[in-house]
């Protein structure tokens, strides 16, 4: 076999296989992007459903989400430090708010790191009735692990 009996170059192989390292590439950016975002996700989701339930009136529903223990009513004793009348008063139509008939999320932050410790929620912020000023937002906070809700410790406001 001499070199001109050499088989003519078939460029699929190679570019078959810069297909793949592109398509893994483009798939590990998205994985990324997607760990990062998951918690902002549903944090978004538990605030959206906690506040549909207060719009809907139902706040035996909005106690269990604001928990993260739809079966609250089985052992309510294991929410002493914060009862449902006060939670209705918090919440509920004689709140500060009002009947809330309205929110929007402002945004949604991590508080800062402290060491290497990874925060254990996300601060989400609601603006609440359509209030124009941003000091009358209330800051929630969603633990990432169990989904209930709290106020924040910190007061944030969004630009």
């Amino acid at each position: 076999m001499g070199l001109l009996d050499a088989k003519e170059y078939d460029p699929r192989p190679r570019q078959r296989l810069v297909r793949l390292i592109l398509i893994a590439v483009v798939l590990v950016i998205v994985i990324i992007a997607g760990l990062y975002e998951w918690p902002y996700f549903t944090a978004r989701r538990v605030i959206n459903n906690f506040f549909a339930a207060i719009e809907a009136k139902n706040f035996d529903q909005a106690y269990g989400l604001y928990n993260a223990d739809p079966d609250w009513k089985q052992h309510p004793d294991r929410y002493n430090n914060y009862t449902l009348s006060q939670f209705l008063l918090d919440w509920g139509p004689s709140s500060d708010y009002g009947a809330i008939s309205s929110h929007s999320i402002a945004c949604l932050t991590e508080p800062p790191k402290k060491g290497f410790k990874s925060p254990s929620g996300i601060i989400v912020v609601i603006k609440i009735n359509n209030r124009a000023d941003p000091h009358d937002d209330v800051s929630l906070w969603v633990e990432k692990k169990t989904h209930s809700i709290g106020l924040s410790p910190d007061k944030v406001l969004c630009e």
